[in-house]
């Protein structure tokens, strides 16, 4: 009989490697059942997140014994950058379900930080050869087939497969990409942090959205806007980044007088080109037609588009895997105060 009913494992699992494994046997050892809990669920592919949740399921489930597959159980969660708590309620309430409501002291949990004091918490043990899954990723997008020794070897079948697939190939050319754009172009003397601009423009139920036509996030939904030039101001920028993606026809003054809203979005992470802290607008429209919108090829490597259109608010709300970066996130906010 084991210590505990469930243990709760929280991870993202990109891709699902050794040091992995052995913290879910140790979560195996304590509990009957372990409930395997997959972050960044609905986050569109880039070179962090490379595989869907239903791919990361797929993966972990390849290196277990018949004994352990039929002692875990899969969870998905979706990150939540600015809205507090949202994360820890949905962790909450997906094991709340899951567990059929079960007695907190029948639960616990393993891992490196502890957000759930009312579960009793098991510190991951230093494990020296633990790789990291960064590591992991950079040999895998480089071919360097020392990955294979990280991790369980039907693992390292699934993710040899996958490199014959156009996603591999397209997170490898993103993976390069990155590698030359992070490179220091000047000596400087703090870390570059960039400033962008979006905007998120709403008339009629629907949204003004753009597919990306450069990497990272190549055929990836986003919102019109990019890196504020040094002698602009930061509503100017965002009000030239839209003309110039979309070819919305409307002039600066109707825009810039529909501007209801603004927000700074600045997750350290939220962008893997480097620090990037966004500014975004709303531009409420109101109803009527909707004006007419173009892509535009603009003379950029970085934010180069190829098509705008106007998305509606119900379309938007299925397509969330398909937005770039925190994009999707960042409509949200604004939407949902409507």
């Amino acid at each position: 009989m084991k210590p505990f009913e469930y243990c709760v494992f929280i991870g993202r699992f990109q891709p699902f490697h050794n040091g992995h494994y052995e913290l879910l046997k140790e979560a195996l050892n304590k509990a009957n059942t372990v409930l395997i809990v997959i972050g960044s669920y609905k986050k569109a592919p880039d070179i962090d997140n490379p595989f869907s949740a239903a791919q990361r399921e797929e993966i972990i489930r390849a290196a277990l014994t018949s004994e352990e597959e039929s002692r875990v159980k899969f969870l998905y969660v979706r990150d939540s950058w600015y809205v507090n708590n949202r994360w820890l309620t949905d962790v909450q309430q997906q094991v709340f379900e899951a567990t059929s409501g079960c007695d907190d002291n029948k639960i616990c949990i393993v891992g490196a930080e502890n957000y759930f004091p009312q579960w009793k918490f098991f510190h991951q043990k230093n494990i020296e050869h633990m790789p990291h899954a960064t590591t992991i990723r950079e040999l895998y997008y480089s071919v360097n087939t020392d990955f294979k020794n990280h991790v369980h070897p039907n693992v390292a079948a699934y993710l040899i497969n996958f490199t014959n697939t156009e996603a591999f190939v397209s997170l490898k050319l993103s993976y390069e990409y990155l590698k030359e754009y992070r490179l220091p172009k000047n000596r400087v003397k703090y870390p570059v942090t960039y400033v962008t601009v979006d905007s998120v423009v709403i008339k009629s139920g629907h949204v003004l959205v753009v597919r990306r036509n450069g990497y990272p996030g190549k055929g990836q939904i986003a919102l019109p806007g990019g890196f504020l030039d040094q002698d602009e101001s930061i509503r100017d920028g965002v009000l030239r980044e839209l003309k110039e993606e979309t070819g919305i026809k409307l002039d600066k003054e109707t825009l810039e007088a529909a501007i209801s809203d603004s927000e700074v979005f600045d997750y350290p992470k939220r962008s893997l080109r480097g620090r990037t802290v966004t500014h975004a607008f709303l531009i409420n429209l109101g109803s009527g037609p909707l004006p007419f919108v173009k892509g535009s090829k603009v003379l950029s490597e970085v934010d180069d588009t190829d098509k705008a259109w106007w998305m509606s608010l119900s379309e938007f709300a299925t397509r969330e895997e398909d937005f770039f970066e925190d994009h999707f996130h960042i409509i949200s906010h604004f939407v949902n105060k409507f």
